[in-house]
């Protein structure tokens, strides 16, 4: 049987990969910023999928540690959009490839702001990861 732990870490899993997923999907140009959420979000769903059958008892501790990883990865790509130090996911008329510049480093999507949605899920990712690590199933799996 899955624990509740497991099921609790599972559901942040794959709820953020896919919005982060989806949030790679709906722009009309990817800097590096969208492509490594596109790319965690896949991670992290498989990961999500994993803590569902019996081969999360493979991983062992490292779940909690991987889930605190991917946490702080989607908060440091925050950071960094919402400061405009690197491109993000352009959107708009503004994204891709304007007057030059490529990656959507451009005046409408250097400065785009914080993502309130990913930035709720990446905490709940961390909350997740940290649960984790200090709580352990009757069988010793995570």
């Amino acid at each position: 049987m899955v624990s509740d732990t497991r099921l609790y870490g599972a559901a942040i899993a794959v709820v953020s990969g896919g919005y982060s997923l989806w949030s790679a999907s709906t722009a009309t140009a990817m800097g590096t910023s969208g492509w490594l959420m596109a790319l965690l979000g896949v991670v992290v769903i498989v990961h999500g999928a994993v803590l569902l059958t019996g081969s999360a008892d493979r991983l062992g501790d490292a779940s909690g540690p991987l889930m605190i990883g991917y946490s702080v990865l989607m908060l440091l790509n925050q950071v960094l959009v919402g400061t405009g130090v690197t491109g993000g996911m352009g959107g708009g008329m503004n994204g891709g490839m304007d007057g030059g510049t490529m990656g959507g480093t451009t005046a409408g999507t250097a400065g785009m702001g914080w993502d309130a949605g990913m930035v709720a899920l990446a905490i709940l990712m961390l909350v997740s990861g940290v649960i984790m690590t200090q709580q352990r199933d009757p069988d010793g799996a995570m």
